[in-house]
């Protein structure tokens, strides 16, 4: 099974990725973004278009590894990406599906008065890239990705993690970490993921 977690900027995302990660064994975090990162860094500035999704091999390329990992992987494999455009939606989480392999699809929502609050928590202030893109995450949400949506306003990322695993039929193990080592954790991973 692949859990995509959708959503925008500062929705938790990431972080409800990873703590899945931690209460699922043999579950595997796999980073599309990754291979954007890889395409920004191999590619002449000149060429460079402004967001890396836009790329055809950026989709593509996502698409062949989660139909490979999905083939040979046991446990669950967890995909944290922000995808709004419908069509992209398509070339890869459609395009899965349609190839019969399992892909549950969650949107972490919240309104736009939240989002701008945790990035700011995140040292994100003024006016940033992530900000910039609240609106158009959100439209696309409301009117043109499908899906589930998990209100995460007045959610923990704990609460989060239950919902994603309750509604995808998975069992998590118990967390037993101190409440320092898990804010700790939860801190290590955002400082990794933060690229903009």
């Amino acid at each position: 099974m692949i859990l995509w977690i959708n959503g925008a900027f500062g929705s938790g995302k990431t972080t409800s990725a990873y703590e899945l990660h931690r209460r699922l064994p043999q579950s595997f975090v796999y980073d599309p973004e990754n291979i954007g990162y890889f395409l920004f860094k191999n590619m002449p500035t000149r060429l460079r278009l402004n967001d890396f999704q836009d790329y055809p091999q950026w989709r593509l390329f996502n698409y062949e590894m989660l139909k490979e990992l999905a083939a040979g992987h046991e446990g669950v494999i967890l995909a944290p990406m922000t995808v709004t455009n419908p069509q992209y939606f398509d070339e890869i989480i459609g395009r899965l599906r349609r190839e019969g392999i399992e892909v549950k699809h969650y949107i972490l929502y919240a309104e736009r008065a939240t989002l701008e609050k945790r990035l700011n928590k995140r040292l994100q202030r003024g006016e940033t890239w992530a900000k910039a893109q609240i609106d158009r995450c959100l439209h696309a949400f409301n009117h043109d990705i499908p899906d589930e949506k998990i209100i995460t306003d007045h959610l923990s990322i704990d609460a989060v993690v239950q919902e994603i695993a309750a509604r995808s039929g998975l069992t998590l193990t118990p967390d037993n970490r101190s409440a320092l080592k898990k804010w700790t954790d939860r801190i290590r991973t955002l400082i990794r993921h933060i690229r903009r």
